[in-house]
């Protein structure tokens, strides 16, 4: 999904703690380079105890931290410009009555766009996890040297059907034989793995 433009909130700033706000980006970079990126989060006990002897709210440090998990969503985004073609797919996945595909991608000069379909009879109230509970799906391309950024464009559907777009950058090779799209299940709001994931 587009982010709108970023709007610094006042125009004021106290230069007296410009050393500190300095001094925390420092702490954010050495933080990202002990943990080699991969930092999990505070347990909540940690948070408690951190609240009452800095004098925060839990629910602000909450905040502070899920921000410092989730710094790979504030990449600059690849907007597909130039549209050149459409590839048909037609590749799919089928689990407990699911059925998971990819139908088409649409080329562009910079940027692919996959479209990813998620289907199911609507027969009765069972419905499976992927449509009852907040989830979504990453992307991840295998198969060559390429370092892709694949990014979820948005989605939508009804009871039975779910779509969703991802842009990847840079553009795909026309020819797919060689490539894996590996899908892979997450819970809201922070991304948290549920352990599902397939390959088309």
């Amino acid at each position: 999904m587009k982010r709108m433009p970023f709007e610094p909130p006042t125009e004021h700033y106290d230069e007296h703690i410009e050393a500190i706000d300095e001094q925390i980006c420092n702490l954010i970079k050495k933080r990202k380079e002990l943990s080699k990126n991969n930092p999990g989060f505070p347990t909540r006990q940690l948070i408690a105890d951190w609240s009452i002897k800095y004098n925060f709210y839990e629910d602000f440090l909450n905040s502070v931290f899920g921000h410092l998990l989730n710094e790979e969503i504030y990449k600059p985004v690849v907007e597909p410009k130039g549209f050149l073609k459409n590839i048909p797919i037609l590749k799919s996945f089928e689990k407990d009555d699911v059925f998971y595909s990819v139908t088409y991608v649409g080329q562009y000069e910079n940027a692919s766009v996959v479209h990813f379909n998620i289907d199911r009879e609507d027969v009765d109230d069972e419905m499976p996890r992927s449509f009852r509970e907040p989830t979504f799906f990453n992307l991840s391309i295998e198969g060559n040297e390429v370092d892709y950024e694949c990014r979820i464009e948005g989605g939508g559907g009804s009871r039975g059907h779910i779509s969703y777009t991802f842009i990847v950058s840079p553009a795909l090779p026309d020819d797919f034989s060689e490539l894996k799209l590996v899908f892979k299940q997450c819970k809201v709001p922070f991304q948290k793995p549920t352990g599902f994931e397939f390959v088309i």
